[in-house]
């Protein structure tokens, strides 16, 4: 548990992070307007991104991309905004970096803290939506390296074992993807739902801000295009080199078909065998194997099997 307080004139952003019934407790008691659907909301695990607008606040649930080293897969991560007059709070379930670096920010430097509390609610809550969805863009440069370094060892000797890793490159796009096809629908309201409770004139504020999100959903889906071109082009890659493998052996066998076949004549135990008595047989009969071979290698170059 842990709640943290900013306040500046009139105006506070109270952030709780890992929240407790306590904490609910107390948000109940402070902000009675709160409505007992949005404060089970921030109880659930998952919620969808979406935004609520009431007689005398906002509430928004928020999806943010997070990495999992461990897993090496980017998972969603819930934040939950109130925005009343006055006061603004948000509710994280863990800390997450540019949350927590603003508010940090602003707790140090008074000009910063003026500048993000100083005007309204409604204006706060813009800069902290323009902060994070800046965030996704530092994730999807990460990408867009990723996708980069398959690029460039593609067609290289060691491109067998990049068949794993275009699997979790491209496994990451999709899951960035989603949540970023599901943050633009609720980004693209907050203008015009600020307007119409706070009665507050944002709209180009927000205006930039969808602006963002449309360049990092445009971004991410020129990614997953990229990735689907190069995961068909590996697998094209990887069937031509097992096809060249596969045709190897079978010219190894059709080759050895008559070797085996005269090995196998003059392994039996026949009294008559030709070239038995002569003293040079194994040298000639070596010989012809040897220039069967030569003719069946060439008939193979000149018809381009080899």
């Amino acid at each position: 548990m842990a709640i943290h307080e900013l306040t500046y004139g009139e105006n506070r952003w109270i952030n709780i992070v890992a929240p407790t019934e306590s904490d609910l407790d107390r948000l109940r008691e402070e902000y009675p307007f709160l409505s007992p659907l949005n404060l089970e909301d921030i109880t659930s695990v998952i919620e969808r991104p979406k935004i609520d607008c009431e007689d005398d606040y906002l509430f928004a649930i928020l999806q943010l991309p997070r990495w999992d080293e461990k897993q090496r897969l980017t998972r969603p991560h819930e934040i939950d905004i109130v925005v009343a007059h006055g006061v603004v709070v948000t509710v994280q379930d863990s800390n997450l970096k540019p949350l927590d670096r603003l508010f940090q920010e602003a707790q140090d430097n008074e000009s910063k803290r003026a500048a993000l509390l100083g005007t309204s609610a409604a204006h706060t809550f813009y800069v902290i939506i323009d902060n994070l969805v800046d965030y996704l863009f530092p994730i999807l440069h990460k990408i867009d390296h990723n996708v980069r370094m398959i690029e460039e060892k593609l067609f290289s000797r060691d491109a067998l074992p990049l068949i794993r890793e275009i699997g979790l490159v491209r496994r990451d796009i999709i899951a960035v993807q989603r949540i970023i096809r599901q943050l633009v629908p609720v980004v693209e309201t907050f203008g015009s739902s600020v307007q119409r409770v706070f009665k507050d004139e944002l709209t180009d504020y927000f205006d930039d801000v969808i602006d963002h999100i449309h360049q990092a959903r445009d971004i991410i889906s020129e990614d997953n295009e990229v990735m689907t071109s190069l995961a068909d082009t590996a697998d094209k890659i990887l069937s031509h080199r097992l096809n060249n493998i596969i045709r190897v052996l079978t010219v190894f066998s059709v080759l050895l078909l008559p070797l085996n076949f005269i090995a196998g004549v003059y392994g039996m135990n026949l009294a008559v065998l030709p070239l038995a008595e002569n003293p040079q047989s194994f040298y000639i009969i070596s010989g012809i194997m040897l220039v069967i071979v030569l003719l069946m290698l060439a008939y193979f170059r000149h018809r381009r099997w080899i």
